[in-house]
């Protein structure tokens, strides 16, 4: 017999109990008000569709609903716990025989074998916050869920994937310098200046994917996706998000029209009038170009081209071939970064019609994109290092290719497991890195060549 259940997971079987669980817990009220509880033996008669509990004192009541908790765990020495269940049924006593008849009317669960941990609590979000909102009532006081304001501005501006703007800045500077023209203070208000415009990026993709109903729709977020979610757990109002946003964008517009006006106005102007427009309307409307399935495009230009050819220009006041050249696999490695990290947030997108490309695609063809999309950039990247369009240590990025296969073997087996996908999400994000940072050596290595020797060997220029 199946009970009707109040959880997420599937409904519970009395048969199953005593399979999965070792005793019972019986919780009541008693007549003075405090709650009682006890733990008991118990069998189960599933074609009466009872429980039958074992003798314990004191009695329960009879006249009242109580309930009865089954929950089981098993810790795993130096990681912690899994095999985590239980269940919670509600109903009325009997007594019978030696010991107590119970017949269950509802009941709620959960058994991680079902559904994993953190989407359980992200489905209990909005009963956790409808919670909060009584409490507010009765107490007469807020109560809200907080973070400490440094964690806060962490979580809301999502800082630790900065890297995807130090990268291609990184890059168009390094590649300057190997030209012959660094200024550190240029360096650093191009590298403010483009920061500032990913930070109000981030938020305002959180601002719109919650207006939107994304971020309701999403009840599998992971370390790496899913967005910062701080107005839906309550942690932030929309105003204050908002504030933020603006705050950003003010600096980046501020420090771009600075650095057009003092390095050279119309090429740097276009740059960062380009930037600001793709990263504000990347998801707000009208256009909503990720909605649209542009979303690694936009990114694969934003934080490709224009930042690389952008950071390029601060310094020498000029473009080159070689800083658009590079700034290309760079723009397709960040742009899959952003496109593994759609695989969790699939249901969640499409709910709120949010038509991703892993949204459109089939796995297979989301899976040989990828492939082919990171084949690509290790390509650009050899062809440009043996041709001259790059300097020739470039070479030295291909190091990076094997995670490329780590990715693709963890897209293949854990796809439909947004956090056993978890481990490959972060290694595409070291691919990322790892390609700029080999990159960077290559420039740097080719730099020094130059200093050194008056005409350095072929294979360092």
């Amino acid at each position: 017999m199946s009970v009707n259940t109040r959880s997420q997971t599937k409904p519970v079987s009395l048969a199953e109990l005593e399979e999965r669980f070792e005793h019972a817990i019986v919780v009541s009220v008693g007549d003075d008000g405090y709650p009682m509880s006890v733990a008991t033996g118990f069998t189960t008669d599933d074609a009466r569709g009872t429980i039958e509990l074992d003798a314990f004192r004191p009695p329960p009541p009879v006249d009242r609903e109580v309930a009865v908790v089954f929950s089981h765990i098993r810790p795993q020495p130096g990681q912690g716990y899994d095999e985590r269940r239980y269940v919670q049924f509600w109903g009325r006593v009997a007594a019978s025989g030696d010991g107590w008849s119970f017949t269950p009317s509802s009941n709620q669960g959960w058994d991680e074998e079902d559904v994993p941990f953190f989407e359980f609590s992200e489905r209990n979000v909005p009963q956790a916050l409808a919670y909060m909102d009584k409490l507010s009532e009765e107490t007469g006081k807020p109560v809200r869920p907080r973070l400490s304001k440094g964690w806060l501005f962490l979580r809301a501006t999502r800082l630790p994937f900065l890297s995807a703007t130090v990268i291609p800045v990184g890059l168009g500077i390094a590649i300057a310098g190997n030209d012959g023209a660094f200024s550190w203070w240029l360096a650093l208000l191009t590298l403010i200046g483009a920061c500032a415009v990913q930070l109000g990026l981030n938020i305002a993709n959180d601002v719109f994917d919650t207006a939107s109903g994304a971020d309701a729709a999403n009840v599998t977020p992971t370390q790496f996706s899913g967005g910062s979610r701080v107005v839906h757990y309550g942690l932030m109002s929309m105003r204050s998000l908002v504030l933020l946003m603006v705050g950003f964008y003010a600096v980046a517009i501020g420090i771009g029209l600075f650095l057009a006006i003092d390095r050279g106005f119309w090429a740097l102007f276009g740059i960062g009038l380009a930037g600001v427009l793709i990263s504000f309307f990347y998801t707000a409307p009208p256009l909503r170009l990720v909605h649209r399935g542009l979303g690694e495009i936009c990114v694969a230009i934003g934080f490709g081209p224009l930042m690389v050819l952008g950071a390029y220009y601060v310094q020498a006041q000029r473009f080159t071939w070689e800083a658009l050249y590079a700034s290309m696999p760079v723009g397709i490695l960040i742009a899959l970064v952003l496109y593994v990290n759609e695989v969790p947030d699939r249901a969640g997108d499409a709910a709120a019609g949010k038509r991703t490309l892993p949204v459109r695609w089939t796995k297979e063809r989301v899976i040989a994109f990828y492939a082919t999309a990171a084949a690509t950039a290790f390509a650009l990247i050899a062809v440009g290092a043996v041709s001259g369009l790059m300097v020739r240590p470039s070479l030295i990025a291909l190091a990076a290719v094997p995670m490329v296969r780590r990715v693709v073997r963890g897209l293949r087996t854990s796809y439909d497991s947004p956090y056993a996908l978890m481990a490959d999400m972060g290694t595409n994000i070291k691919l990322h890195a790892s390609t700029w940072f080999l990159l960077i050596i290559g420039n740097v290595t080719a730099m020094g060549a130059a200093h050194i020797c008056h005409a350095p060997p072929f294979f360092l220029r």
